[in-house]
This record gives C-alpha cells, sequence and structure tokens, in this order.
C-alpha cells in the first residue's frame, strides 16, 4: 500500500501543496455547472472507439451500464459504487507518464480511455459521474488536502467530499482507499481547501470564503472537452 501511495502522490508532491493553492486561485475556474445533463452515450462510444480502442469502449459501456443501473439509488449506494467502479478499473498514473504533462486534469473520457490517471482525475471523474447520477452539487466537493503516508512527511492530495448537510461530516471518496469512509476516520487527511461551483472553503469552514469566478484554467479546459465528448 505504501508503495501505491507514493507513486499516487508523486506529482503532486513534486509541485507542492503551496503551488497548487496558488494556481488554484490565479488560474483555475471554479465556474463549475450545479448538474451534468444526461451524457450522449453513443456519442461518447464512439469517441472512445475513434480515440483509444476496443478497451476503451467497454469501459464506457460499463460506466454507461453504472448509470443507468444507479439512477434510482440512495446517495449512499451511488458514492459506493461509483467510487468502486474507478478505483477497480483505473489504474494510478503521474501525469508526466500518461500525458507527459506535470499537472494535466483529464476529462472522464480521457480518463477512462487512457485507463489511468492521477489523483485529480479519480476525482474528477466520481464527481461528474455522481453528478450525471443527480446528486447536488451542494453536497459535493473536490477537496485538497495534506495525507500522511507512513512516517513521511504529509503531501498534496485531492479526493471527493460527500456533504449530507452543508455543515455535516463529509464522506470521502479516494483513489486510496477502496471503501468510502467519513472524514473522522481518515485522520491521515488534512484538509486544506475545498470548492465547488458555489464558492471556496478553507480548511474545515463550514462557510465559503470567496465566490466562484470563471476564468481561462485548467477546469474550464475541462467543461470543454467533456462537452465536446458529449458529457454535458
Amino acid at each position: 500500500m505504501i508503495i501505491v501511495v507514493t507513486r499516487c502522490l508523486r506529482s503532486l508532491r513534486m509541485r507542492g501543496l503551496q503551488q497548487s493553492v496558488w494556481l488554484f486561485l490565479l488560474g483555475l475556474s471554479l465556474a463549475l455547472i450545479s448538474s451534468f445533463a444526461a451524457p450522449d452515450h453513443d456519442k461518447t462510444q464512439a469517441l472512445a472507439q475513434e480515440r483509444y480502442g476496443a478497451r476503451a469502449v467497454e469501459t464506457v459501456a460499463a460506466w454507461r451500464r453504472l448509470i443507468e443501473e444507479s439512477r434510482d439509488l440512495p446517495d449512499l449506494d451511488k458514492l459506493n459504487k461509483v467510487n468502486t467502479f474507478f478505483n477497480r478499473r483505473i489504474l494510478f498514473q503521474d501525469d508526466i507518464v500518461v500525458w507527459q504533462q506535470t499537472d494535466y486534469w483529464a476529462s472522464p473520457l480521457e480518463f477512462m480511455g487512457r485507463g489511468s490517471g492521477d489523483c485529480e482525475d479519480f476525482s474528477i471523474a466520481k464527481y461528474t459521474t455522481l453528478q450525471i447520477l443527480g446528486v447536488g452539487n451542494d453536497k459535493l466537493r473536490m477537496v485538497y488536502v495534506r495525507a500522511k503516508i507512513g512516517s513521511t512527511a504529509s503531501v498534496a492530495h485531492m479526493v471527493l467530499g460527500y456533504y449530507p448537510q452543508p455543515t455535516a461530516e463529509p464522506l470521502i471518496l479516494d483513489n486510496l482507499i477502496t471503501s468510502v469512509r467519513p472524514a473522522s476516520m481518515r485522520s491521515d487527511l488534512i484538509p486544506v481547501f475545498s470548492f465547488n461551483s458555489d464558492g471556496l472553503w478553507v480548511g474545515g469552514a463550514t462557510a465559503s470564503s470567496a465566490d466562484p469566478t470563471a476564468r481561462l484554467s485548467r477546469w474550464r479546459d475541462v467543461l470543454e472537452r467533456m462537452h465536446q465528448d458529449g458529457i454535458n
């Protein structure tokens, strides 16, 4: 597990959390839509075949079945199914390996097409899928954390948080852990900030400390690629 965790966080460790926060505040768009429309599955599968081949088509088809079978489930069941789907099917690899870049935010199709990605890509894919399944944006936040790995110093990491109520303890979806767990059971994670389309929260704050603004950024690029892929 230590080896897997170390590899999973290597790219974020290289650039450091302070740089991540700085890039986020200066350039990452928080123009997240409150929910994603039903994806154009036929278009997405056709693009998967064209760009990535048969294995990607199989993964996208399985993702489509996941969505169709999970729409009417309670939120907790949706969380578990989505978390398990991506954690079991997708391999962690650093951006430099997958994209030959130190920091690249992949769309869900790119993530499933390559069959690999880093912690940000896992979080984006889970967030998008849960939005498609009707989980409200007010319950979901991308969360940057400091993660303690063994006896080593903490390193930067990204997870997805589900908040049953705005001030409630979140459930954490993490590519490093197979199960969805309450934040109180993840003493290895120290929250730094979280965000969604409604704002930005610093640490464990219950009130937003900033209004989201739309600007050219990695996330805005991701949204555009999702649109081109038939996902929103």
